[in-house]
């Protein structure tokens, strides 16, 4: 894929339109210093079809599937961090990489997963300090045998709860030391698969069951300069579509009675929900929010992020908030129908133009004017805010 030509602002129109926006109470220096500083971790399954690196690889499962057969799907870790290195580049900013534990340097070792350690993912390591990257991880509750009823930490089988407790923790090990030698806390993801094609008879036992081995999961105290816990709801997926164990009801009871973050994935809720309007309602009572964004076309699809409107009006509240430093932004898509390098780079550079969006909202006008209770001047406002030259 051959680099976009570079292009030069005319000064001009560049002073143009920062007066623009200066006569709407918007300082477009400020705004592009902050939106440079906003970190977005990118999701490393785009670039192989979430199929990992475990010499048995045999693709998700898990209620997740990845459509499409363009060429080129990464087959090694290098080759994975090749393509990153691609797509970075054409990426304003600093950056993160989000990893799941299937994407560890196994070689030929059959490996576990309850037996994954930070020695598996020492290249990551040393790639992403060499870069100045962050990392993040999530333990891989999937694509495996003891998942292969859909079922693992809230399973009846205690053998098979302690197996993935097991692997949580050790994930969790693994993200505090990726946070410990990027000096960027590694926020550790725990989602799990867990549901019901049919109706079940028992809804209230898997989740009980569910509450006590997370609690098992995050019983050793870790730094949290080194690693951020967070929790992952889902509404539903492919062989889970009666009962999912861990809902969003489930998962938000658990992240404020446990101080956990809360992860907010744009496809995991109906699509007439509004994610933004979560973020308001939940900031209150947990430490923090990871946003999973995706594209979901007919529920959970996972596709790129585009410059619509959901993802705009997430990223506007998310700045809006005046807690960006509580809200970690993550991308999940995994599309295979497209060059894969090109979706990290349209899907960062979209979410990073809502940020922008976001950051020149005339926030103040339309605040004075809410609070006056005009509330005709205050969609005037954002209506003609559309079409600033942003």
């Amino acid at each position: 894929m051959s680099k976009p030509a570079r292009t030069r602002t005319d000064p001009a129109l560049w002073n143009a339109a920062r007066e623009r926006f200066a006569r709407a109470g918007v300082d477009v220096d400020q705004a592009l210093a902050r939106v440079a500083r906003i970190a977005v971790s990118l999701p490393c399954w785009q670039g192989d079809d979430v199929r990992g690196f475990e010499p048995d690889a045999s693709g998700p499962g898990g209620g997740i599937a990845v459509t499409g057969c363009h060429p080129g799907r990464a087959r090694t870790p290098d080759e994975l961090r090749a393509d990153l290195d691609v797509a970075l580049s054409l990426i304003p900013g600093r950056h993160r990489v989000n990893l799941h534990a299937i994407y560890g340097e196994f070689g030929e070792a059959r490996v576990d997963r309850d037996q994954v350690d930070p020695g598996h993912f020492r290249g990551w390591i040393d790639w992403a300090r060499d870069r100045r990257l962050g990392l993040d991880f999530n333990p891989t509750c999937f694509a495996h045998r003891l998942a292969a009823d859909g079922l693992t930490l809230s399973h009846p089988d205690p053998s098979v709860r302690r197996f993935w407790i097991a692997h949580c923790r050790r994930s969790r090990e693994i993200g505090a030391a990726m946070g410990r030698a990027t000096r960027s806390a590694c926020v550790v993801n725990v989602w799990i698969p867990d549901g019901f094609k049919d109706m079940p008879a028992d809804r209230r036992a898997p989740r009980e069951r569910l509450v006590r081995s997370l609690d098992a999961v995050f019983a050793d105290a870790l730094p949290e300069r080194h690693v951020l816990d967070a929790v992952e709801s889902k509404l539903f997926g492919i062989g889970a579509e009666s009962c999912t164990v861990g809902s969003h009801e489930f998962h938000l009871g658990y992240a404020i009675t446990r101080r956990k973050l809360l992860c907010l994935d744009t496809g995991h809720f109906h699509p007439t929900e509004s994610v933004a309007d979560k973020l308001s309602a939940v900031l209150p009572w947990v430490p923090g929010i990871l946003l999973h964004l995706s594209r979901g076309v007919r529920w959970d699809s996972d596709h790129v992020v585009t410059l619509d409107d959901p993802t705009q009006a997430i990223l506007e509240e998310c700045v809006v908030s005046g807690h960006m430093d509580r809200i970690h932004v993550g991308l999940d898509f995994f599309d295979a129908s497209i060059n894969r390098i090109a979706a990290w780079v349209i899907g960062t550079r979209n979410a990073k133009k809502a940020l922008l969006r976001g950051l020149l909202q005339p926030k103040t006008m339309l605040r004075d004017a809410e609070n006056a209770g005009d509330y005709s001047s205050r969609l005037a406002l954002m209506e003609d805010a559309k079409s600033l030259p942003w």
